[in-house]
C-alpha cells in the first residue's frame, strides 16, 4: 500500500537515510539536482522542515520511495520573481528537496508527490503553489509542466553545492473549489 505522511522528529533518522540514499544513488545527480550530503539538504534543513511540521514522505509497504517539504509560506528570495499575481508570503505554499527513490524513479511518484502538496495547500487556503529548480534540471521542470505549473522566471542565484547558478521558478495558481 502506499501512503503519504507528514512526519515527525521520530523518523527524522530514517528520512536523512533516504536522502543520503537519493544523493548517492540517483544517476546523473551531479548534473541534474546537484545535492551533495553536508551541503544541500544538510541535516538541519531536514531537522528544520520536520520540526516545522513541514516533512512528508512516501512510502510504500513502510518502505520510503519518495519524500519533500510543504512549507505554508514563501521565503523573501521569492519575493523578486515576476509571479501571476502579488501574494503576501502566508498565501502561498512552496515544495522543497522533492526526491523520488532512483529505483523507483519514472513511475509516477513525484506526481503522487505534488498531488499531496496541492491538496495540502488548497486544505490551508493558499492561492499558489510555487518551487524553484536548477535550471539544468530538465526532468524535475518536465514533471513540474505535466503537473501544470507555469515556468515564471529565472533568478541567478549562490548555494553551497552550486555556487552561482541559474534557478527556474514555477507557479501553479490554486482554487480552493
Amino acid at each position: 500500500m502506499i501512503k503519504t505522511e507528514r512526519i515527525g522528529c521520530d523518523r527524522a533518522k530514517e528520512c536523512m537515510k533516504f536522502y543520503k540514499h537519493v544523493i548517492t544513488d540517483t544517476p546523473d545527480m551531479d548534473r541534474y539536482g546537484r545535492w551533495e550530503i553536508g551541503l544541500y539538504p544538510t541535516k538541519e534543513d531536514i531537522e528544520n522542515y520536520i520540526g516545522n511540521g513541514a516533512m512528508y514522505l512516501l512510502s510504500e509497504d513502510d518502505a520510503v520511495i519518495g519524500a519533500m517539504a510543504l512549507t505554508m509560506d514563501q521565503g523573501t528570495g521569492y519575493h523578486s520573481v515576476n509571479w501571476s499575481m502579488p501574494l503576501a508570503d502566508c498565501e502561498v505554499s512552496v515544495i522543497h528537496v522533492l526526491a523520488v527513490d532512483p529505483d523507483h524513479q519514472g513511475k509516477g511518484f513525484g506526481e503522487m508527490l505534488i498531488d499531496e502538496a496541492i491538496s495540502a495547500a488548497r486544505k490551508n487556503g493558499e492561492k499558489a503553489l510555487r518551487l524553484d529548480a536548477l535550471a539544468g534540471n530538465t526532468p524535475a521542470q518536465r514533471l513540474y509542466a505535466k503537473k501544470g505549473f507555469a515556468y515564471r522566471g529565472k533568478q541567478n542565484l549562490y548555494a553551497e553545492n552550486t555556487g552561482w547558478t541559474d534557478f527556474f521558478f514555477f507557479e501553479l495558481e490554486l482554487s480552493n473549489g
